[in-house]
């Protein structure tokens, strides 16, 4: 008895054990959308003001992972706009979500201000920023409104992940 009782015991078990291991896709937790997206993107940064090209431009633009869920975004540096250059701009706590294999981000509007290389401050304002991330290139395209100047900047860049 006590034999086929220690039996039906390990039998038990085993199927307990069995039962409770699953699958190593499901256990493993998925990455957060932020670090999947996290780097520096190279490619092409194209800029109109007024519906003429200003600017283009092979460039970089950088992620960093703020949350699980957001990504601050460095814009880089331009020169090409004549006799002006805009000094790399932050866009902060960009919030992403998750659709299929694509990753998403999207700003109503981000204002900053930023000190040029003559030592002034400058306001920025960065209207209708749409980032999508797939496997792994982005394409971002936002309307910049930079100091003074009377008419926004349109930048469209699309790029690959260093």
């Amino acid at each position: 008895m006590k034999l086929k009782s220690f039996i039906l015991s390990t039998i038990a078990i085993a199927i307990a054990m069995g039962m409770s291991s699953c699958s190593k896709d499901k256990d493993e937790p998925e990455v957060a959308v932020a670090a999947q997206v996290a780097g520096t993107y190279t490619g092409q940064e194209i800029i109109t003001v007024m519906g003429d090209e200003s600017s283009n431009e092979t460039t970089s633009f950088e992620f960093a992972k703020t949350t699980d869920s957001s990504v601050d975004m460095t814009i880089p540096q331009s020169g090409s706009m004549g006799h002006m250059t805009i000094p790399p701009l932050s866009v902060k706590n960009i919030t992403l979500l998750k659709s299929g294999n694509n990753i998403t981000g999207q700003l109503a509007s981000y204002a900053g201000t930023v000190t040029n290389t003559d030592g002034a401050e400058k306001a920025y304002t960065i209207n209708n920023l749409i980032v999508v991330f797939s496997e792994k290139s982005v394409v971002v395209s936002f309307a910049l409104k930079y100091g003074n100047m009377p008419f926004d900047m349109i930048t469209n860049f699309s790029g690959t992940k260093q």
